[in-house]
């Protein structure tokens, strides 16, 4: 689904990641729907394909304890209503309290394997200079499961969680979710609040505008500050 936006590349002094999709344009073709019951599937896969693949003597598998931890995380925060999920790294390692490489690697672990892939995002700043002014910012992301992970779960596929399992997920889910609230800008928590629909595009650019100008003004105030030199 990606190929099928429009990417950019970096110009002049712009260094993005390559095959980086302006944020707000691609979501709605690469994010879908899901449900607890899904996510759930795709640990439990996980979890079975790690133990499966993990060598005698080895301490990890093919994905490692961080990648677990790391699609533990991504099952609490996913909206399953629109399937988003764009949380940054630094959050992601603050959540996870690991080292940037680790996160990286496990990251790269899961979509090597085919549990997650990712749609590396960027967007304006208020910056003036030549050529376009734009920054990266963080990945939207997408869970799957690889059909032969899910052969490992074989009738266990579908067990659905018992009921305190469930409230204990729910009430974690609320946690995780509410903290990365917490740390989204305007324009990203309008399209987290109501999706990829009409209204939340409309409110999402309104955001980006507003931050747009308090950034501006942050570092039109930092710039006048440092000019002044008192005799």
């Amino acid at each position: 689904m990606a190929q099928a936006c429009t990417g950019a590349r970096a110009q002049g002094r712009t260094r993005l990641h390559r095959n980086s999709h302006r944020a707000g344009t691609c979501e709605g073709t690469f994010w879908r729907s899901t449900t607890r019951q899904e996510v759930q599937r795709i640990i439990r896969a996980a979890q079975r394909y790690e133990l499966h693949g993990r060598k005698p003597g080895r301490r990890n598998g093919p994905l490692g304890s961080i990648a677990l931890e790391i699609l533990a995380l991504f099952g609490n925060l996913v909206s399953f209503k629109t399937g988003r999920l764009d949380p940054s790294l630094d959050w992601i390692m603050d959540k996870l309290k690991r080292s940037r490489d680790a996160v990286v690697r496990a990251l790269k672990a899961l979509r090597d394997h085919g549990f997650l892939d990712w749609l590396r995002r960027f967007e304006p700043t208020p910056n003036e200079g030549r050529g376009p002014q734009v920054r990266q910012v963080s990945n939207a992301y997408r869970l799957f499961a690889p059909k032969r992970a899910l052969a490992l779960l074989g009738r266990w596929s579908g067990r659905p969680s018992l009921p305190d399992d469930d409230d204990l997920a729910r009430a974690d889910r609320k946690a995780v979710e509410a903290e990365h609230v917490a740390s989204l800008d305007l324009g990203s928590f309008a399209s987290f609040q109501c999706g990829d629909t009409p209204l939340g595009r409309a409110l999402a650019q309104m955001g980006q505008a507003l931050d747009l100008r308090e950034s501006a003004k942050r570092t039109e105030s930092q710039s006048t500050s440092y000019s002044y030199i008192p005799m």
